[in-house]
């Protein structure tokens, strides 16, 4: 598809630093592990929410807004998995 070219993978990008990239185990794994599906679409979802409505009263308004894409991108690509799953 002509979106996929446009929407990088979640894991190939990390917004504000590479804090969580340099882990050993990263917290997204073990969220993923722990939380039911519902709950880790809903952690999803939450947060696209969250920096998508602080961009521009908190910091960099800019880097709010990719980092709610970055969460909208890893939904996408979740949703991906579960079609070819």
């Amino acid at each position: 598809m002509a979106n996929d070219k446009v929407l990088l993978s979640s894991f190939d990008t990390q917004v504000g630093g590479n804090h969580y990239k340099d882990m050993p185990i990263q917290p997204w794994d073990v969220m993923e592990t722990v939380l039911t599906e519902q709950e880790f679409i809903g952690f999803l979802k939450g947060n696209m929410i969250k920096y998508a409505m602080r961009a521009g009263h908190k910091g960099d308004a800019k880097q709010d807004l990719e980092k709610a894409l970055w969460y909208l991108q890893r939904r996408i690509n979740k949703m991906k998995e579960e079609e070819h799953g």
